[in-house]
């Protein structure tokens, strides 16, 4: 079913974040269409292992993966949320965080219900950590994706809100269908994906950003369910193909600023992904199942952007703290401001040419 314009538009006005669907929710795993799963193997007596991220969960017939949207039926792995976005909304580019890919464009962003994570301070759980049956969604094809895209003039598809790795084979269809379109395509993620899969959709990726949750292996266990050497091995992969990668870290305190691990992990970024990848250091507001937390204090952002700019990473920022000094773009050679913000809103860009204009220094990114 497509959409018309007008309803469109209602649809992204209701929320500035992540627009749950006025549709009715769906009553019944029956309402939900099928689509086969890429990225399995058979585990005998109709069992199968998932093979697309790194929990490769062996799921019993009629019984799901951790993600809750990937089902086994008869011996075969079904996505349950192909075509059935929860929300959808035209971004600044700037709110995913990316800083260093096509500054000032919009993009068509959008989620399905699932993750393959918990993080105990999710902003947008009350999709991410639900099933498809929970949340309300629509059927909208990836060729409807990429109409709607270039109708409100949207400069990317944007996969977010969520995580795009449990809604794969989707998001790589949509990135099919927007090919020669013009339209980039970015992903918001975890991470949290293995080899195969991930090198089969870089292919089709223009840029990349990963939710970098802390330098700590007790944090991604205790505190996002997960570990953290299979997302060292996706930053390491995405740098080596080329595809655009920025970080976000969303400081939180007590769990992940300790003053050390940020001068290992800027360390490592620099030593194994190299000056250019930039870092966004942002602020934790209680959320989810940490309530009982303060917001991070700007003066650890800070202490964070500094340690990573004196461990050689050319461009650090300080997200979540509209108007701060730390959200422009400065060049690493001269430190001429060369793009202003403020909050999600760009005042001054005076790259040129993908250069600084006073020295002439290349600056990394994608600008045109």
């Amino acid at each position: 079913m497509d959409l018309n314009r007008r309803d469109l538009i209602r649809l992204l006005a209701c929320s500035a974040v992540a627009c749950p669907f006025a549709a009715a929710r769906l009553s019944s795993a029956d309402e939900i269409t099928l689509h086969k799963a890429m990225y399995f193997e058979d585990a005998k007596e109709r069992r199968i292992k998932c093979t697309l991220c790194p929990r490769e969960c062996v799921v019993a017939d009629m019984e799901r993966g951790t993600c809750g949207v990937r089902e086994n039926r008869g011996g075969t792995y079904y996505t349950l949320v192909h075509s059935r976005p929860c929300a959808m909304h035209n971004d600044p580019i700037e709110k995913k965080p990316l800083f260093h890919y096509r500054p000032g464009v919009k993009a068509f962003s959008l989620a399905t219900a699932g993750c393959n994570i918990e993080c105990r301070f999710c902003q947008n759980w009350e999709i991410s950590q639900f099933r498809p049956e929970q949340v309300s969604s629509r059927t909208v094809t990836p060729e409807e994706i990429v109409r709607h895209a270039s109708r409100l003039g949207s400069g990317a598809i944007a996969f977010t809100y969520s995580e795009p790795v449990i809604f794969y084979e989707y998001m790589r269809d949509i990135c099919l269908a927007a090919e020669g379109s013009g339209i980039g395509r970015v992903m918001i993620s975890n991470g949290y994906i293995n080899e195969k899969p991930l090198v089969d959709l870089m292919g089709h990726m223009d840029a990349i950003k990963v939710d970098f949750k802390a330098f700590s292996e007790s944090f991604y266990k205790d505190v996002c369910s997960a570990h953290l050497r299979p997302v060292l091995d996706t930053l390491v992969r995405i740098r080596e193909a080329g595809v655009w990668l920025e970080l976000v870290m969303l400081v939180i305190p007590t769990l992940n600023d300790d003053t050390k691990e940020l001068e290992a992990m800027s360390r490592w970024i620099v030593q194994k992904l190299g000056p250019d990848v930039p870092i966004h250091f942002t602020r934790f507001h209680p959320m989810y199942k940490i309530q009982n937390l303060p917001p991070t204090p700007v003066k650890t952002l800070e202490r964070a952007r500094k340690i990573a700019l004196n461990a050689g990473i050319h461009h650090a920022y300080a997200g979540n703290v509209p108007g701060h000094p730390g959200e422009n773009t400065y060049c690493h050679h001269c430190n001429e401001i060369l793009i202003r913000r403020s909050g999600y809103r760009i005042s001054a860009n005076r790259i040129s040419r993908g250069k600084c204009p006073k020295c002439k220094t290349p600056v990394a990114g994608v600008w045109e």
